[in-house]
């Protein structure tokens, strides 16, 4: 038996990258999916990629009206949601004297406020006994020059996942975050950096992660896919961490 078989599963940032390997993923084991981005023509390719009569919404995770949106278009086609996946985010790197405040809304306006109401307005929209995956960061545990927004961000979501856990209990709805260490994700490329300084970043990564090399999306989505299925039930608040030992060793 599929380990999502006719299960409503969300997975917002679902586009590209970690999103795009998951969507792929839980649709293959049954799911009825439903996936958001912010550009339209991304999403209808990756809906295309998808197959499995896969929903794709155009919804920036920023936007408070766009998530009540989403959320009413996917109760309209699958009803209520068996698991969500709050994946959507943005990675802006700057040294600390260059940091705009630009960036620092967007960042947080993205990562953690998203994250924040992605969450609570699905509620009402949630089966009990669901299950909602956060997307969280290696580095929310580690210092690491030019990334101090983005990484508390990170760490912030993981918060996140223990508060709302302990606020949910009654409904048996599990909240986790998965945190991944440096991953072969299109992310990098929109960074503003050039392709040089993006190459020389992911070699850097590669680098300093004890595994020696970068992780791939179909990995983190195995993750995903774990904390989705009935094989996690006992897991609660907690943080998968799949990074090649990048915050350990």
């Amino acid at each position: 038996m599929k380990k999502l078989d006719n299960k409503v599963a969300v997975i917002t940032g679902g586009n590209s990258g970690i999103g795009l390997a998951t969507a792929k993923l839980f649709a293959q084991e049954g799911a009825k999916l439903t996936i958001t981005g912010r550009n339209q023509d991304t999403l209808a390719t990756a809906v295309a990629e998808i197959g499995h009569d896969t929903l794709g919404v155009v919804s920036d995770t920023a936007n408070l009206k766009e998530i009540d949106a989403l959320y009413e278009q996917v109760h309209s086609k699958f009803g209520k949601i068996d698991v969500l996946v709050v994946n959507a985010g943005v990675f802006i790197a700057a040294p600390l004297a260059d940091f705009t405040e630009e960036m620092f809304d967007q960042t947080s306006d993205i990562n953690f406020k998203g994250a924040f109401f992605s969450v609570q307005k699905a509620l009402p929209y949630l089966n009990d006994g669901a299950s909602i995956i956060i997307t969280s960061s290696g580095v929310s545990t580690k210092g690491m020059a030019t990334a101090s927004a983005y990484a508390a961000t990170k760490a912030a979501v993981r918060s996140l996942a223990r508060g709302f856990s302990a606020e949910l209990l009654d409904r048996k709805i599990r909240v986790n975050v998965l945190s991944p260490g440096p991953i072969e994700t299109p992310i990098f490329g929109r960074s503003g950096a050039s392709a040089e300084q993006i190459e020389g970043m992911k070699d850097y990564m590669a680098d300093i992660t004890p595994i020696k090399r970068l992780g791939t999306a179909e990995e983190m989505a195995k993750g995903f896919l774990y904390l989705a299925s009935n094989d996690s039930e006992f897991m609660v608040g907690a943080d998968l961490v799949l990074d090649g030992g990048f915050s350990t060793l």
